[in-house]
């Protein structure tokens, strides 16, 4: 089952590509593999790279809109280490996307940054929280309404060590073995939700079936042990870019990596009827967002 999709990109700056082809891969489930695109670490900035400076959370987050950090313990220079090292990538993520995704110029929103120094192996936590299972992502706190979640990841390991992943089968494969289980919401209680600010908007009624969609495949041992996957280990210094909403994955191992948050309205697809939200419509009968 092959899902990654390669493209020899080597530079994070540049002329735009002139086709369609990595948005078209990046539509049908695939994940777009940039083997020689290396995100370089600057001396300065290699003193922080210890997962000491995370706390209790589990990845640092940098919000490039306000310039704000989080999830992290540093202070004074080392804090100002880690916002220069973030800033850089959040800001290198969007001039690639931009010129990687011509279909999806001028309509993609940068969301948050983050930076994941611990080992994730062998962490221990709860399984609705567990990266190393399948899942497909959804925010509970900010939820996507009818936008895509497009991210891209960088292994920024310096001793060489790869980050491995399991990648699942086409999403409306996963949408109707569990389509079963998935339960419109009550209505107003997004609203309601919003107010007691368990959530920061309302959630849609696809943004609720989405969530129950990845604690469903989170809990079921069966589809994470048999279901169609293969295994894949991106190498430090390589990027790659999926559609984490629509790619069933799992980090199995691997410390230090960074990554960029994007969203992207459904209606700048080239072809929608391959999103999740649609694929979901399909499924329910009825529109969900």
């Amino acid at each position: 089952m092959q899902r990654v999709h390669e493209i020899p990109v080597e530079v994070w700056t540049g002329p735009p590509h002139a086709d369609d082809q990595a948005a078209r891969a990046l539509e049908a489930g695939d994940v777009v593999f940039l083997p020689a695109l290396r995100f370089r670490v600057e001396e300065r900035e290699a003193s922080i790279f210890t997962p000491a400076i995370l706390g209790g959370a589990k990845s640092a987050s940098f919000d490039p809109r306000s310039d704000r950090l989080g999830g992290t313990t540093l202070t004074g220079t080392g804090a100002e280490i880690l916002q220069r090292l973030m800033r850089r990538f959040s800001d290198a993520a969007a001039i690639l996307v931009d010129r990687l995704l011509p279909p999806y110029r001028g309509r993609v929103k940068q969301a948050r940054a983050s930076f994941r120094p611990a080992e994730i192996e062998g962490r221990v936590t709860s399984w609705r929280k567990d990266d190393t299972r399948l899942h497909v992502d959804s925010f509970p706190a900010t939820p996507s309404g009818s936008h895509r979640i497009l991210r891209l990841f960088a292994n920024v390991n310096s001793s060489g060590r790869g980050r491995s992943w399991r990648i699942g089968g086409d999403f409306e494969g996963v949408a109707q073995r569990f389509a079963p289980q998935l339960r419109l919401p009550f209505p107003g209680s997004s609203v309601v939700l919003a107010l007691l600010r368990v959530t920061k908007t309302p959630r849609t009624a696809y943004d609720a079936l989405m969530l129950q969609l990845h604690d469903a495949m989170k809990a079921d041992d069966d589809f994470q042990r048999i279901s169609p996957q293969t295994t894949m280990d991106f190498p430090a210094g390589s990027t790659w870019i999926a559609f984490t909403d629509q790619v069933s994955h799992a980090a199995t191992a691997g410390q230090y990596q960074l990554e960029q948050t994007f969203l992207l309205p459904v209606d700048a697809m080239l072809d929608d009827s391959r999103s999740p939200l649609r694929i979901l419509e399909r499924l329910k009968g009825r529109p969900l967002a």
